[in-house]
């Protein structure tokens, strides 16, 4: 394998991994903030790298800028959508989780 390929397999791979990270944190966290936060980190960071992978692989002039548009947009998108949930939660006036002695998530 050459080493844009390894390059390709590595991103595509830390981009998976990334996006478990982000399925784990939806189901394991307590709250709304809690789980708007680890998807909007977690799952912005492995659709950047998958994609950050799929540019590598197409080579093209076109389909790289069409993806670094689209890196771009998700960039800025994924944690606004996230800003926009959390503040709806709070204005529903939705109490953010606290650890009390006993308590687990």
């Amino acid at each position: 394998m050459t080493p844009t390929e390894w390059g390709i397999v590595a991103l595509a791979l830390a981009g998976a991994f990334f996006g478990g990270v982000a399925a784990v944190g939806l189901v394991r966290l307590p709250d709304v903030y809690t789980r708007s936060h680890a998807a909007s980190k977690s799952d912005t960071l492995g659709a950047i790298l998958a994609i950050a992978a799929a540019a590598l692989a197409l080579q093209s002039g076109l389909s790289t800028a069409k993806s670094v548009f689209l890196l771009l947009f998700m960039f800025i998108t994924n944690p606004t959508a996230a800003h926009a949930v959390a503040r709806a939660a709070q204005d529903q006036g939705i109490e953010p989780w606290t650890a009390e002695e006993g308590d687990e998530p």
